[in-house]
């Protein structure tokens, strides 16, 4: 916890639907059932660790989870935990940046002077208490920086083109045991060549954990989407009273889609720093075969079949094939588990 300062607050961001995952849910579940409420290994969903990492960072009364309404069903067979806070409802997915202000409004509600720990539900990392560490810091960088958003970017181990990559430039020296750094620029899915490219510069992932003021992240969201934070304003009005159902329903009808990297990240690398994750590994685990290859590293083994794996490689091989056969173009992604130093070490008892 943090002792030197008021508490932080921590949004949780679990309204995604996990569509990239969904052939593997489905034939290992009967139905689909985003990652996020998915417990690929022990006997915790993604969530669920997400929220116990929250919980080291601020007390449970401090923790918002943004979920969707058409998660209810998923919701409804999840036993509650000490570490849940408070869940928010979004009436749809309309894609990252509706989620992240609708827990920016509801957390400056409850304290505007926050300092936010904005955390996706759906990411592996280990171990779990190098990373609330390295938040931590973040969370202290935060404070001094004031008026910069602070992102956590993680150290590449491959040539990555289906991440956000992070180039950093000036040192800002801020945080002797955890460098940051001020940002130069943002690049979205780059191909293979240019994320050779990157990884050469000293580039990292962008892992979307941030940690900003609530106001100043506020502020920014005002400067770069005009058109979408009015919707939160009116909400923000409504948020304790009887109209606020009502209200984010109205609100939802009309709000457009809007993504949080490329229209204001990516628009604002000027007022953003970002911080190395070092010493932990972190994968968004978006395909299957990063599930089964960062389990493997850790000398764990996932809680589906292998030859679900191996169908849904097929699967995406073939489909793949028959695309370049249309096409003339795309490539399949051929999955070979790298070995890791240290593999099968010692467990970490968090992921149980």
């Amino acid at each position: 916890m943090m002792a030197s300062m008021a508490q932080p607050m921590a949004v949780v961001l679990a309204g995604g639907d996990g569509m990239r995952l969904r052939p593997l849910t489905e034939r290992w579940l009967g139905r689909h059932v985003p990652k996020q409420y998915c417990t690929f290994a022990g006997t915790r969903s993604m969530l669920d660790h997400t929220l116990d990492r929250a919980a080291c960072l601020c007390e449970p009364s401090r923790i918002l989870t943004v979920v969707g309404r058409h998660h209810r069903d998923v919701l409804r067979g999840r036993a509650p935990r000490a570490t849940d806070g408070t869940f928010v409802e979004q009436p749809a997915n309309l894609d990252t940046a509706p989620g992240v202000l609708l827990g920016l409004v509801h957390a400056m509600h409850r304290d505007p002077d926050a300092t936010l720990v904005i955390l996706p539900s759906d990411h592996f990392v280990y171990p779990e208490w190098r990373f609330v560490a390295s938040v931590q810091a973040a969370i202290q960088a935060a404070e001094r920086l004031g008026d910069r958003i602070l992102l956590l970017g993680a150290a590449p181990t491959d040539i990555e083109d289906e991440y956000g990559w992070i180039v950093p430039s000036d040192d800002l020296g801020r945080q002797p045991a955890h460098r940051v750094f001020a940002v130069e620029s943002f690049v979205e899915k780059p191909a293979p060549a240019e994320a050779a490219r990157l990884c050469e510069r000293g580039a990292l992932w962008n892992t979307l954990v941030l940690v900003a003021r609530a106001r100043t992240l506020w502020e920014l969201a005002c400067e770069r989407l005009p058109g979408l934070t009015p919707f939160f304003a009116v909400l923000q009005a409504a948020i304790g009273t009887r109209r606020e159902a009502r209200v984010l329903d109205e609100v939802y009808e009309t709000m457009p889609r809007v993504n949080f990297s490329s229209e204001l990240l990516e628009r604002a690398s000027d007022r953003i720093a970002v911080q190395s994750l070092d010493g932990v590994m972190w994968n968004d685990w978006g395909q299957p075969a990063r599930i089964v290859e960062s389990l493997l590293a850790i000398g764990r083994q996932p809680a589906f079949s292998l030859r679900l794996l191996q169908e849904e490689l097929e699967a995406c091989a073939e489909g793949v094939s028959r695309q370049r056969d249309s096409q003339r173009g795309g490539r399949s992604r051929e999955f070979r588990p790298r070995a890791t130093a240290g593999a099968g070490a010692a467990r970490e008892a968090a992921l149980g």
